[in-house]
């Protein structure tokens, strides 16, 4: 019995929270009762933050007379919905007239009436040139005036140079660069007149940087990214904003961004829809807020095409001499 009452003597109670926080020195107590609560206290802030500029970001068009073009891509269609959700009066430009009426009816069969706006249709290709002055007129009539225009429309060509022919590359610039920029001088009038409006060009990386074998398509987003560019200070005293935003690709869902990039060459990864590609509706949530807090440029892109964009600018020659290793890279392996 004696053991068992020394063996008991010996067994200790393990201390409580209490009794460790008042071994503590005051300070420690502070700080470890403190950090906790900011952080939290900050991640609520941020959320919070996040969840009012898209409230306000989303009512921002609300009433705004918005063209889109190429409403019938993934990106157009999601922009479409996000914009016709949110009030504004819609003009969907498409090459397909059936598919633009069937793409309206959804809208408006997924929407309230009482708070929506039936779109408008126009047919748009941009690679009829000799069609746009009427459909600039077309566009105008609709309501008069306009106060965002989405110039979405891209056309990808992916060869070696000297296989693309010039009646492709004519093709490319009409619908990359000529096309948009006469649509954009087309309306600039309506906007200068009432001294507002916002241009917002969707645009490639590209035209920051050019890969190998797609030259006529980084020239023509080159093109297009120096003329917004010039015009956005040009329209600025008439309160006209200009914006782009430069994504790598538009991937057909989030979920195709899954490959390893271990798997592809280097210079691949500065344009591959996988793993570096923009899911629509990540896309359009940047256009909204682009359009509220009027961002002259945006670039949509992973760290490595970030970092891309200013080796060109600042390393030149390292720039270019990976460039060329991922071609040779890649023509060893076709050969393989």
């Amino acid at each position: 019995m004696l053991v068992k009452g020394e063996m008991e003597s010996n067994v200790t109670e393990p201390e409580s929270f209490m009794d460790i926080l008042q071994d503590m020195d005051p300070t420690w107590i502070t700080t470890v009762l403190l950090v906790p609560c900011v952080i939290v206290l900050t991640a609520g802030f941020f959320y919070l933050y996040g969840v009012v500029i898209g409230l306000l970001s989303k009512t921002s068009v609300r009433n705004k007379v918005v063209v889109i073009t190429d409403a019938l891509s993934g990106l157009g269609r999601e922009c479409a919905g996000v914009f016709h959700k949110g009030g504004a009066r819609l003009i969907l430009c498409g090459k397909s007239w059936e598919k633009l009426e069937e793409f309206a009816d959804d809208l408006a069969n997924a929407s309230d009436p009482t708070v929506t706006f039936p779109p408008k249709l126009v047919l748009l290709d941009f690679g009829d040139m000799d069609s746009m002055p009427d459909v600039i007129t077309e566009i105008l009539e609709c309501y008069g005036c306009l106060d965002v225009l989405i110039l979405n429309s891209s056309m990808k060509v992916k060869a070696p140079a000297q296989s693309v022919s010039l009646e492709m590359d004519k093709l490319l610039m009409d619908n990359n660069y000529f096309g948009p920029a006469t649509l954009a001088k087309g309306v600039l009038p309506s906007m200068i007149s009432r001294r507002t409006g916002h241009l917002l060009l969707i645009s490639s990386i590209q035209g920051k940087l050019a890969v190998p074998f797609r030259t006529t398509y980084a020239a023509s987003k080159h093109a297009v990214q120096a003329f917004f560019d010039c015009l956005r200070a040009e329209v600025e005293e008439y309160g006209i904003s200009v914006s782009t935003i430069n994504h790598t690709f538009i991937s057909p869902s989030s979920a195709e961004n899954t490959e390893a990039a271990s798997s592809r060459s280097v210079w691949s990864l500065l344009y591959s829809k996988k793993p570096l590609g923009v899911s629509p509706d990540e896309a359009a949530a940047e256009i909204v807020k682009t359009l509220h807090n009027k961002k002259k440029e945006v670039v949509m892109a992973p760290s490595l095409p970030k970092v891309a964009i200013y080796a060109r600018s600042f390393f030149p020659n390292v720039f270019f001499a990976v460039m060329a290793a991922g071609v040779n890279n890649a023509a060893a392996c076709e050969n393989m």
